[in-house]
């Protein structure tokens, strides 16, 4: 028997269970910052290191970080001290494994749950073939993994897929591919491969405070793996200690297992008994489903780029944005689910909570707010994938959510200005409603305004396309000016959309500009998106959270907006991603429908002017 360990955190047991075992590091508390020997590591085995692709990093950060690392004089003492102590390695102690040597064998738990599954994407062209699929994954309870106008993704297992293709119509027998041929290779490569010698804690600390290590920039480390629990926490710790003027760690309540769940907020505080002192706050979630690990990383990655960029010359616009606004970052709405994905179960959705069926515990936290919940109409079936539960808010952590928002509002004097839930995969920002397709949201043109703006950000930085669409399933019918069909499409959804966080947010608590953003990829991957995507996708939504804000200052007053500038707010067109460059760049990441969606965004360009001149 053989035991492999992943992470200087996490100790994974796979001798015969099927089973992770999670070991937590003693937490350490520090007092102040320059206790830095309080962070002295566990010594742990680990498998050889697989050096990941290299991350772009935001470039004013990177250019502003050199120049404070250079006026430090003693940084090279301090690094050699820290080798010392920590025996941390110098820069080619550890070598990435060369193209030529083999993968690492996968553990025998990797391949009894995952061997024998396949995921396989089904063309769906009318709303026949939807309602069929629909019916067909229902009796056998498989577990979609996402659908849009025109595909379904299904993970299934091989011997029971002829079985499966029997219920459908002969127009699906052959409208399918495989999208993973090797499930457990993909699950396993998601799994952390840092070296125990390398802390992303440390390196967050040590590079905070303007030192300089082999270890490299926080971006580096922290945002090269994903991250357990016990590791995510301790971190947003200390984040919050090392920027206290504009960064607060919150417990905004507990899971159905008794874990905390943390947010981070950011923002200028205003000064006892300020008049003032009304909180415009936008709300950040991730987490929601525990195997959407990238919205987790996301939601983290941006809140630590605005955290350490406040107050920075070169960073004005952040500074502004947090002087004027709060932003709540919440990673981890679903702390049991995502630790199950560590200790159990990589592909797991929903909490952890006890049902009626002792055998299928979970709720999906997405289908169980109160606005249009529909648990009756949809799976009332404890184990399916998207069961609501048998009545609204029994999820113990939408129960939480709605209750913190709530009170925030009506005794906190704050004002949520915007919603954004992070989730994966598609490549979709998506606005309410989320129940219905047959009604309009009343302030709509702000909606596909801010939407447009959100999809458009994220294509700038790396040339990935969002398509921008309401939240509902079902067929829609687009028209022209004269009223004229224009085009009708189904969207396909074999699950019901009521009982949303969007739809709640949006209508219970009045936030106008609220949204569900499901980030990268488009189903190469799937959930099991490599790491080399965590500090890209970062990015985008860096921006995106940036180009909202810009938007929030004009709307407010606070910034003027030129109704003939580009529709992104201002943000900067710095090179256009060229076709070429993109497929160069992607690999077999490339977007599906890049070339379906020509000249998309052009024409929303030209309308979104045309709205603003008429305001």
């Amino acid at each position: 028997m053989s035991k492999s360990k992943f992470h200087n955190v996490v100790d994974m047991d796979v001798i015969g269970t099927g089973r992770f075992e999670a070991r937590q590091r003693p937490q350490v508390r520090m007092p102040n910052r320059g206790t830095l020997w309080l962070l002295r590591k566990d010594r742990r085995v680990t498998l050889p290191p697989i050096e990941p692709q290299s991350h772009a990093s935001l470039r004013p950060q990177t250019s502003y970080s050199a120049k404070v690392r250079s006026t430090r004089p003693f940084s090279r003492l301090r690094d050699i001290i820290i080798e010392k102590i920590w025996s941390i390695p110098g820069k080619n102690t550890h070598k990435g494994c060369s193209s030529s040597q083999p993968l690492p064998q996968l553990p025998r738990s990797f391949h009894a749950r995952y061997g024998n599954d396949v995921v396989l994407r089904f063309e769906v062209r009318t709303e026949d073939e939807a309602k069929a699929l629909s019916e067909a994954t229902s009796m056998l309870y498989l577990d979609i993994w996402e659908a849009t106008d025109d595909w379904v993704d299904i993970r299934i297992a091989k011997d029971v897929v002829p079985s499966f293709i029997g219920l459908l119509p002969t127009s699906l027998h052959h409208a399918y591919r495989p999208l993973m041929h090797d499930l457990a290779r993909a699950v396993y490569d998601t799994y952390p491969t840092l070296s125990s010698d390398q802390s992303p804690l440390l390196s967050t600390l040590i590079t905070a405070h303007g030192g300089r290590t082999h270890l490299g920039t926080p971006q580096d480390l922290f945002f090269q793996d994903y991250q357990p629990l016990s590791v995510l926490y301790p971190w947003l710790r200390l984040v919050a200690s090392m920027f206290p003027a504009h960064a607060e760690l919150l417990t905004i309540g507990q899971s159905a297992e008794g874990r905390d769940i943390h947010a981070l907020r950011l923002g200028a505080k205003s000064q006892p008994g300020d008049p003032h002192d009304e909180r415009h706050t936008l709300l950040v979630v991730g987490g929601t489903h525990a195997r959407e690990w990238i919205s987790i990383s996301t939601t983290a990655y941006v809140a630590y780029s605005l955290a350490t960029q406040y107050g920075h010359p070169h960073f004005h616009a952040v500074t502004k944005l947090l002087d004027h606004f709060d932003i709540v970052f919440v990673p981890v709405l679903n702390p049991d689910g995502y630790e199950y994905t560590w200790t159990t179960d990589r592909l797991w959705r929903k909490n952890r909570q006890s049902t009626s069926l002792p055998f299928c515990p979970g709720i999906d936290l997405d289908r169980s707010f109160r606005f249009e919940w529909d648990g009756h109409g949809s799976a009332d079936n404890a184990c399916s994938d998207d069961y609501a539960g048998p009545a609204p808010l029994i999820a113990r952590e939408a129960q939480v959510l709605t209750e913190w928002a709530r009170n925030e509002t009506q005794t906190n004097n704050t004002t949520f200005v915007s919603y954004l839930d992070l989730h994966s995969y598609s490549q979709e920002v998506l606005y309410p409603y989320s129940y219905t397709c047959d009604i309009d949201p009343p302030n709509l043109e702000d909606l596909e305004e801010v939407a447009l703006g959100l999809a458009k950000s994220f294509r700038l930085t790396n040339g990935h396309y969002y398509a921008v669409e309401s939240a509902c399933r079902g067929s829609i019918t687009y028209q022209d000016k004269g009223g004229k069909v224009k085009k009708t499409r189904t969207r396909v959804q074999p699950e019901s959309q009521g009982g949303s966080a969007l739809d709640f947010f949006y209508h219970d608590l009045d936030v106008k500009l609220a949204f569900q953003i499901k980030l990268r990829d488009t189903g190469t991957y799937g959930f099991l998106l490599p790491k080399s995507n965590i500090l890209p996708t970062g990015e985008e939504a860096y921006e995106a959270v940036m180009a909202l804000g810009r938007w929030l200052l004009g709307n407010h007053g606070i910034e003027s907006v030129d109704p003939n500038s580009d529709p992104v707010w201002g943000v900067e067109k710095t090179s256009e991603v060229t076709v070429e460059e993109i497929l160069g760049g992607s690999g077999s990441e490339i977007d599906e429908y890049e070339e379906k969606n020509e000249g998309y965004e052009d024409g929303w360009d030209v309308e979104l002017r045309r709205r603003r001149r008429r305001r």
